[in-house]
C-alpha cells in the first residue's frame, strides 16, 4: 500500500521484487480488486503492480481532468518506487491509459493488453449525461445498474455476491472523481493515432459485451499493427471478473511471449494453446478464447457470407432489431432477409476497403439522397454505434443539404435530431 500525494495514485504490489513488473488498470467505477483473480498466476513470473482510480477504493479524491493526466499520475507513481519499464494490462478506462502510455511515452512500455477498451467510448455527450445524473442524484443509479453493464445476465444471477460487491464498488467511489473519470472519456479519441502503437497488443473482450464489445475490438486490432484478437465467449464488459480462467491464460501467454522473444513486427506467431490451460478452469467455466493468429489461415472452401454477414448486422444495427426482423420474415420474405445478411452485410459492410465509421457516412448520406427516411433512423443508430459523433452526423447531414436538397436535409435533421436525443439521454 502507498502514501498518496495528488500527482500521484494509490498502489499496491504483489509478487517477488525481482520480476518483471506488470501493471493492471481497473476500469471505472471498480477498484483494483477487479483483478484478484488474476494475480495468483501471474504473480509467479510477474511483480504485480496495481492502481486505484482517484476516488475509487478509498483512494484519495483528486480529480484527474483527462486520460493523459491519468497516465501521467501513473508514471509519477512508477517514478517514485523506481519503475521504469513495465507491461501493461487495462481494462475500460484503464485501457485507455495503456493506449496513452504506448502513444506518448512508448519507451517505458514493454506489451500491451487491452481489455474491453475503445479507442472512443461511445459518444461525449453519453458521459457527459452520466455526470449530469450522478451531480443530480449521487452514484445510486449508477451503482444500481452496474451488474447490466458489467455482467451477462446468467452470471449476475448465479453470483449473487460478486453482483452484490460490484455495486457497492461503485456506491462507494467519490461522486466528483467519478464525474471527472466521464469527462475525461468524453474527451478521449486517439482513432486517428492507432498506427503509432509499436509494441505488441493483445485485444481482449468479452462476446457479450454490451458496452466496448467486439466491434470495438476490432477496430483496434485494424488500426494497431499487427495487434492481435481474443474474444472470450460468455462474458461481457467485466471479462476478468466473470471469466477469470480465461483471462489468466491469454495475459501469461501474451506477456511471456512478448518478455522472451524479440516483436519482430508480427512475423512471430504466438505459441499454440497448451493442451492443457495454464490455469485450472473452475467448473463450468467456459474453454479459453484462443488468440487470433496474425495471418488468417486460408478457408479449405469459400467463406461462409451468411455467417459473417450477421456477425456485422448484428454489431451495426444491434441484435434487437436483427432478431426482429428474422423473426418478421417468415416464409415469404425469409429469402430476401437472407440475401440482405449474405451481400449487404457479408460482402459489402464486411469488406476491409472502408472502416465501419465512413461507411456509416456513406450510408446516411444515400438513404438522404434517395429520400429512404424510413430506415434513416435505424442508421443514425447504427452510425452511432460505429463511433460516429452526434457532431460528426450533423455535418454529414449539413453536407447532404448541399448535395441532395435543402428539403431533404431538413427532414432528415428532424429524424435524426430525435434518435441523437433517445440515444443520449440516460434512462431514469
Amino acid at each position: 500500500m502507498s502514501e498518496t500525494p495528488m500527482n500521484t495514485l494509490q498502489y499496491r504490489f504483489d509478487g517477488p521484487e525481482d520480476a518483471p513488473v506488470l501493471i493492471l488498470g481497473p476500469s471505472l467505477g471498480t477498484t483494483w480488486h477487479m483483478w484478484d483473480r488474476q494475480v495468483p498466476e501471474l504473480t509467479k513470473q510477474w511483480r504485480v503492480f496495481r492502481f486505484d482510480l482517484p476516488g475509487h477504493g478509498g483512494a484519495p479524491a483528486h480529480p484527474v481532468p483527462s486520460v493523459g493526466e491519468l497516465a501521467a499520475r501513473l508514471l509519477a507513481t512508477l517514478d517514485a518506487v523506481g519503475v521504469q519499464r513495465f507491461g501493461y494490462a487495462g481494462c475500460a478506462l484503464g485501457g485507455a491509459v495503456g493506449l496513452e502510455l504506448a502513444l506518448r511515452h512508448p519507451e517505458r512500455l514493454t506489451s500491451l493488453a487491452l481489455v474491453a477498451a475503445s479507442p472512443r467510448f461511445g459518444t461525449a455527450d453519453e458521459f457527459r449525461q452520466r455526470g449530469v445524473i450522478v451531480r443530480t442524484n449521487g452514484l445510486d443509479p449508477i451503482a444500481r445498474t452496474s451488474p447490466d453493464r458489467w455482467f451477462t445476465g446468467g452470471f449476475a444471477a448465479a453470483q449473487p455476491a460478486i453482483t452484490e460487491w460490484a455495486v457497492q464498488m461503485v456506491r462507494t467511489t467519490d461522486p466528483g472523481c467519478y464525474i471527472a473519470a466521464c469527462e475525461a472519456l468524453a474527451g478521449f479519441d486517439v482513432r486517428p493515432e492507432l498506427g503509432r502503437v509499436g509494441v505488441p497488443t493483445l485485444v481482449l473482450v468479452g462476446s457479450d459485451d454490451q458496452v466496448t464489445g467486439p466491434a470495438e475490438a476490432r477496430t483496434l486490432v485494424a488500426g494497431i499493427p499487427d495487434a492481435r484478437l481474443a474474444v472470450v465467449p460468455g462474458a461481457s464488459h467485466l471479462v476478468p471478473v466473470e471469466q477469470p480462467a480465461a483471462v489468466t491464460d491469454l495475459l501469461v501467454r501474451h506477456f511471456s511471449t512478448a518478455w522472451q522473444q524479440p516483436y519482430d513486427t508480427g512475423q512471430t506467431a504466438l505459441p499454440a494453446a497448451p493442451v492443457h490451460p495454464a490455469v485450472a478452469a473452475p467448473p463450468q467455466v467456459v474453454p479459453v478464447a484462443e488468440i487470433a493468429p496474425i495471418v488468417p489461415a486460408q478457408p479449405l472452401g469459400p467463406p461462409d457470407r451468411y455467417q459473417s454477414g450477421l456477425k456485422v448486422r448484428r454489431e451495426v444495427l444491434g441484435d434487437a432489431h436483427v432478431d426482429q426482423e428474422l423473426a418478421q420474415a417468415g416464409e415469404f420474405s425469409g429469402d430476401f432477409q437472407e440475401f440482405m445478411t449474405r451481400y449487404a452485410w457479408g460482402e459489402i459492410w464486411d469488406r476491409p476497403g472502408l472502416d465501419r465509421r465512413t461507411r456509416s457516412c456513406v450510408t446516411l448520406t444515400a438513404l438522404i439522397a434517395g429520400g429512404h427516411l424510413e430506415d434513416l433512423a435505424l442508421h443514425v443508430r447504427a452510425a452511432l454505434r460505429n463511433g460516429l459523433t452526434p457532431d460528426e452526423i450533423r455535418e454529414v447531414l449539413l453536407q447532404t443539404a448541399v448535395y441532395c436538397g435543402v428539403p431533404a436535409a431538413s427532414r432528415a435533421f428532424r429524424v435524426a435530431q430525435q434518435v441523437v436525443r433517445e440515444e443520449t439521454t440516460p434512462a431514469e
